[in-house]
């Protein structure tokens, strides 16, 4: 377990960081100061200064921030805020400062997923066999069948048929796919089963895995994040209309059992899969992370960005102590959620 603890503060770290530095860069490039930079929350474990910012590493791997000089609004003793303060930025560059968080999780993410891509192939939406008597069967479809389109969405990797397949709720698929150069279309419906609680396309077993040329690699590597984002996006809608449970979600302590369990069952196999395995839990909470900051609530960079368009549109800022209200009972909110996710994945350990 404390290689698994090591290696959930390594991941952690690294998409921690990534998102924490994409707002540190674009505002020392645009001469926003820097109060802090710290990774973790509670307590100081170190820290030094440099350059007028304090970098520190906090107690608690559960956050982090980059603290920009009157951010919280606040003015200097003369009555403005001062030189180089976050208020003082253009509007725009502001937006760009806020927004760089998230993009740096998803630019993270996807050199994780060109990297494993290169590294174990990737899975092409190719038929393997179907279900005798299934409903894939009885649309037409055959081993061998390459899948190019679900609903209207491209396909790219069996992943997304995967997923697609998954998280169906009984609807109609409109499903594209190819033969010997020929592309023919069809509609799907979706059989429920009643041992399993959920509806089967009827499509077995994997795709092809292919080996990428350079090339492919960043093609596929792009593909894979994008992936990455729309099982992210369906996750958070299927736990808003209750069709996942409070035990589908994990905070640190389920991602550390998580990594534990992933550890594990790849150990034997050696040092590299061990360490494709931990990219890949890191590639999909650092895409996690990138959405979920992105979400328009109050005390997340999505939040904060809502303002800054507000005043881009309407040539003036909210008034600092107003937006300070709302992102405050934000971060209450999301203090107590925290709890809470924490509370459930103890629970779960016993």
């Amino acid at each position: 377990m404390a290689v698994s603890i090591l290696l959930f503060i390594i991941i952690f770290c690294v998409i921690v960081v990534s998102h924490e530095f994409g707002h540190f860069i674009v505002a020392k490039k645009n001469g926003i100061k820097v109060n802090e930079f710290f990774i973790g929350m509670g307590p100081t474990l170190l820290s030094f200064e440099k350059g007028g910012t304090k970098y520190s590493v906090k107690l608690l791997p559960i956050g982090g921030a980059c603290v920009f000089e009157g951010e919280d609004g606040l003015k200097s003793e003369e009555g403005d805020f001062s030189e180089g303060a976050f208020p003082n930025a253009p509007v725009f560059v502001r937006i760009a400062t806020v927004f760089a968080g998230p993009l740096f999780n998803f630019i993270t993410a996807y050199i994780m997923a060109i990297v494993i891509v290169w590294a174990c192939g990737v899975c092409l939406p190719v038929v393997y066999d179907v279900t005798d008597g299934g409903q894939a069967q009885a649309a037409g479809i055959q081993a061998g069948d390459v899948i190019t389109r679900m609903d209207g969405k491209k396909i790219h990797m069996w992943e997304q048929v995967s997923l697609i397949s998954l998280t169906n709720q009984g609807e109609p698929i409109d499903l594209e796919y190819e033969r010997d150069g020929e592309k023919y279309e069809v509609t799907v419906q979706p059989a429920f089963s009643q041992e399993d609680n959920r509806y089967y396309v009827g499509l077995q077993g994997r795709g092809e895995i292919i080996s990428c040329t350079p090339l492919q690699v960043f093609k596929y590597g792009y593909h894979t994040m994008e992936y990455m984002v729309q099982y992210t996006i369906k996750s958070l809608s299927m736990l808003v209309q209750g069709q996942l449970s409070k035990d589908d979600v994990s905070g640190p302590v389920g991602m550390v059992m998580i990594v534990d369990e992933t550890y594990d069952a790849v150990k034997e196999t050696g040092m590299v899969n061990v360490i494709l395995n931990m990219m890949n839990i890191a590639l999909i909470l650092s895409v996690n992370l990138g959405i979920l900051n992105l979400l328009p609530l109050p005390a997340l960079d999505g939040g904060r960005l809502v303002f800054l368009l507000i005043e881009a549109i309407r040539g003036k800022p909210i008034p600092p102590e107003k937006e300070g209200m709302v992102h405050l009972g934000g971060m209450l909110a999301l203090m107590i959620l925290m709890a809470i996710v924490l509370f459930n994945d103890i629970t779960k350990l016993f």
